[in-house]
C-alpha cells in the first residue's frame, strides 16, 4: 500500500510486512510486529485522510496504548467483564431477584424457576464467583443469599426493575 499525507512531508510503503518510511528524503525501514500490519495501515490511513493532526505513527500507536493502560488494572477490566457476563442471563438475574426477596435452598430454586440441580448449581456457582452470592451450610442443605443487597439494588434499579420492599 501506498500512502502520501496531506501536507507531502512523508511517503510511508507497506510491501509484505516492511513499513519502510520516507521523511524529508531520508529512508526508515521498520518491521511491523506480527499481525499489527493491518492495524498501522489503518491508522497510518486515518494520519493520511486528514481527519486527525500528521503524527508518527509509532509514537501515535505507543500513545494509544500508553492510553488504554492508564485506564485501570487490566485485572479490573477482567473482573469487570466476568460480572457484566454474569448479569447477562434471564436464568441468573431471576435467581438474583429471588434471593434479593429471601434466603433460598438449591431446591426451592429449582423448583421457582424450573431448573436441574446441576444447572441451578452452575448458576449459583457463577453468581458466587463475582461476589453477588452468598451461601450457608446447615446439615446436608445449602442456602443461598443475596452477600451485597445495596449493590444488587443498585443493579436493579440500573436495569429497570420494579423496586420490591
Amino acid at each position: 500500500m501506498l500512502a502520501l499525507s496531506n501536507d507531502s512531508k512523508y511517503l510511508n510503503l507497506f510491501y509484505n510486512s516492511i513499513h519502510v518510511k520516507i521523511v524529508s528524503g531520508s529512508v526508515k525501514v521498520m518491521k511491523d510486529a506480527k499481525g499489527s500490519k493491518r492495524f498501522s495501515e489503518r491508522l497510518e490511513r486515518l494520519i493520511c485522510s486528514g481527519l486527525i493532526p500528521p503524527k508518527n505513527l509509532e509514537e501515535y500507536a505507543q500513545e494509544l496504548k500508553n492510553l488504554t493502560n492508564e485506564l485501570a488494572e487490566p485485572k479490573y477490566f477482567k473482573s469487570q467483564s466476568r460480572l457484566l457476563k454474569a448479569l447477562a442471563n434471564d436464568t441468573r438475574l431471576k435467581m438474583l431477584r429471588l434471593l434479593s426477596m429471601k434466603e433460598m435452598c438449591v431446591c426451592e430454586l429449582t423448583i421457582a424457576l424450573g431448573l436441574t440441580q446441576p444447572t441451578a448449581s452452575h448458576h449459583l456457582n457463577i453468581l458466587q464467583n463475582v461476589e453477588l452470592i452468598k451461601d450457608r451450610k446447615e446439615g446436608k442443605w445449602v442456602f443461598y443469599s443475596v452477600a451485597k443487597p445495596e449493590i444488587v439494588q443498585y443493579l436493579f434499579n440500573f436495569l429497570g426493575f420494579p423496586r420490591q420492599d
